[in-house]
C-alpha cells in the first residue's frame, strides 16, 4: 500500500493563480482538461511528465490531481522515486465537481 499523502478537496483553495508556494499539477489529457479544470493549474498529461519534470518546482507544495485520483497516484509514485515530494487530490476532479468548485473551460 502506498503512502502517499492524501488531500480532500474542501482542503484546497479554488483558485491556484499566483500561489508560487503550491502547485497544482493536472495529469489529465488535453481533452479533459479543456472540458473543465482549476483556475491556475499546471496541466501535464501524464505521459508528458518525465519529459516536462523539470517544469515542476520542487521547493512547492506539490499537489497532484487528475479525474479520479489514479493517475496522480501514479505520477505522485513516479517523482517521489526522483525525490520529489506531493500529496494526491482525494477524488480528483470528480470530487471537485462534487464540492461544487468552480472550474476554467477551454485551453
Amino acid at each position: 500500500m502506498s503512502d502517499i499523502r492524501m488531500v480532500p478537496v474542501a482542503d484546497l483553495p479554488e483558485d491556484f493563480t499566483g500561489d508560487e508556494s503550491r502547485i497544482l499539477l493536472d495529469v489529465r489529457e488535453p481533452d479533459e482538461w479543456e472540458s473543465g479544470h482549476v483556475r491556475g493549474a499546471l496541466h501535464i498529461p501524464l505521459g508528458d511528465v518525465p519529459a516536462r519534470i523539470e517544469e515542476i518546482d520542487m521547493d512547492a507544495d506539490l499537489l497532484v490531481i487528475c479525474h479520479s485520483g489514479g493517475r496522480s497516484m501514479r505520477v505522485l509514485e513516479y517523482l517521489n522515486q526522483r525525490g520529489y515530494e506531493g500529496a494526491n487530490v482525494r477524488g480528483g476532479m470528480i470530487a471537485w465537481a462534487e464540492h461544487n468548485r468552480p472550474v476554467v473551460t477551454g485551453a
